[in-house]
């Protein structure tokens, strides 16, 4: 028994008539990597804010090291010997990276700076301690948490999809970080709905249905199906593309787009160049940090182009390059921006409310005023028709886990059947039955004449939605290439070797694009 670092028995937490935890007892070892795996809902990250010390349970006993403990707040996990890598970033936004993990630990930024630069690049997640968090994009925000937690050295780490916004050749870097710790007699609690990474890290895995443990099993003994269904109860589903017939006339269009960096910080945009049709997926894929942010600010109206310049981003015949969010929604776009909290949803509002934001113009208000039964419905289909799990219309937006705020912001933007869908990172934090469908919703929208642009740092989501790719390198586009090409050559593409797409043969169907 010494090697049992953490003991869970009995722990039970309720909200209202909802058990986000129900009798749950889990044991993790010194040594071990454990994964927790499950649906949205299912309870995972109430048991890791239990273990945090952020939540408190309502019955039920946390033991350490063999001890019974009571963590009232996560300083004192922390002095425990308990880090936590967060889903939803803890940063200060008007801070810089090196201010923010001084924060965690006894250093100066001055004397963290050199620390932070040393490990981003041993582990393979390089950013820069100079810079405020505001000018970081979702992916370099994950490397911060991941890097601040581990600079403090914990004897248990709680990992809550660190790798959900990374790019595939940093996760390789990453595991064996993580190899190595377990290695040193540490363990690591490691959430994930990626289970072929479960299955490559992991030692032992705990499935959690409806708030209750439903199994712990070997995950190299088990087939990523078996741990599918264990978690939702049937096979992993794959998008089904049916061949469809394109216009034409691209609904949007990027025209030789030059942007100067806002701040030292940011990725300049040079000669950008995109077409997407009605009826077509177009990906585009890269690392995290490479102008991604900057293109999506641009598309969406939040970053607008002098009228002069306006021309170089056209919705169907219209030039909207100048114009705001508001008037190009109008026109027929949509957008799920990365960022869930702030961008996407207004965190302490009211799911209700959050639907109206983006929906009014769906007969919501009258004259000016809000008809409040009628966004409460258009709410509750939104929660019954995209599975949220979550006790109702009135939930506040911050109270969902992150997975289930994110199948609401994309159910909310699909429902207002636009001409033009921009998401970016469609399926960040979803469970592999939720992402299936939205992915599935994303081809079905396609099939109905909508043109769709997904920006995602998850190379199968591109690979298995879009019809044909960009890889974004530095502010750069590449030509575009089927979805069918090479995975080595979009890896090459994506560390700035556009020649490796050069001899891809172009995809004929697509020929006008």
């Amino acid at each position: 028994m010494n090697d049992v670092l953490l003991r869970l028995e009995g722990i039970t937490k309720r909200y209202g008539s909802l058990a986000a935890n129900d009798d749950v007892a889990l044991t993790v070892r010194r040594g071990e990597i454990h994964a927790v795996l499950g649906e949205n809902g299912a309870g995972k990250s109430t048991l890791m804010k239990v273990i945090y010390g952020v939540t408190r349970p309502d019955a039920g006993e946390v033991l350490w090291k063999g001890a019974p403990v009571s963590m009232r707040n996560p300083a004192e996990a922390r002095t425990l010997g308990i880090g936590m890598v967060f889903q939803h970033f803890s940063l200060f936004e008007t801070m810089t990276v090196a201010e923010n993990i001084s924060m965690a630990l006894p250093d100066s930024p001055r004397d963290l700076a050199p620390r932070i630069r040393e490990a981003g690049a041993r582990l393979g997640l390089p950013v820069d301690p100079d810079a405020p968090v505001h000018a970081l994009s979702v992916g370099e925000r994950q490397r911060v948490e991941i890097i601040r937690c581990l600079l403090q050295d914990p004897d248990l780490i709680i990992m809550d999809e660190p790798t959900a916004v990374l790019s595939p050749s940093a996760v390789p870097a990453l595991f064996e970080t993580l190899r190595r710790i377990a290695g040193e007699g540490r363990a690591i609690i490691f959430i994930s709905h990626k289970l072929e990474e479960i299955r490559a890290l992991c030692h032992t895995a705990t499935i959690m249905r409806g708030g209750k443990v439903v199994a712990t099993v070997d995950p190299t003994a088990t087939t990523a199906d078996d741990l599918a269904r264990l978690m939702i109860g049937s096979a992993l589903p794959h998008p089904v593309r049916p061949p469809r017939e394109l216009s034409p006339k691209p609904a949007l269009t990027v025209d030789d787009l030059v942007l100067p960096a806002a701040d030292p910080f940011a990725m300049a945009l040079d000669h950008i160049a995109l077409k997407v049709h009605p009826g077509e997926i177009v990906g585009i894929a890269g690392v995290s940090g490479n102008g991604q942010a900057e293109l999506v600010r641009v598309l969406s109206g939040e970053t607008r182009l002098p009228s002069q310049e306006a021309p170089r981003v056209r919705l169907e015949e219209s030039s909207v390059g100048d114009l705001g969010p508001r008037d190009r929604r109008r026109m027929g776009l949509a957008f799920v921006p990365e960022e869930r909290l702030g961008r996407g949803a207004v965190p302490q509002l009211s799911l209700a409310d959050n639907a109206y934001l983006t929906a009014a113009g769906l007969g919501l208000s009258t004259r000016g005023f809000i008809r409040f039964a009628a966004v409460k419905a258009f709410a509750e289909s939104l929660i019954a028709g995209n599975d949220v799990r979550c006790s109702g219309p009135d939930a506040p937006a911050r109270s969902l886990s992150g997975g289930n705020l994110q199948k609401f912001i994309v159910g909310r933007e699909m429902a207002l059947a636009p001409k033009v869908l921009i998401v970016s990172q469609p399926t960040w934090g979803v469970d592999v039955g939720a992402a299936a469908a939205i992915r599935q919703r994303l081809v079905d929208m396609a099939g109905k004449g909508a043109a769709i642009l997904v920006i995602s740092d998850e190379l199968d989501e591109i690979l298995e939605t879009a019809d044909r790719l960009h890889v974004i390198f530095r502010g750069r586009l590449s030509p575009s290439v089927p979805a069918t090409v090479d995975r080595d050559r979009i890896g090459l593409a994506m560390a700035g070797d556009f020649a490796a797409l050069a001899a891809v043969a172009p995809d004929r169907s697509l020929a006008h694009a």
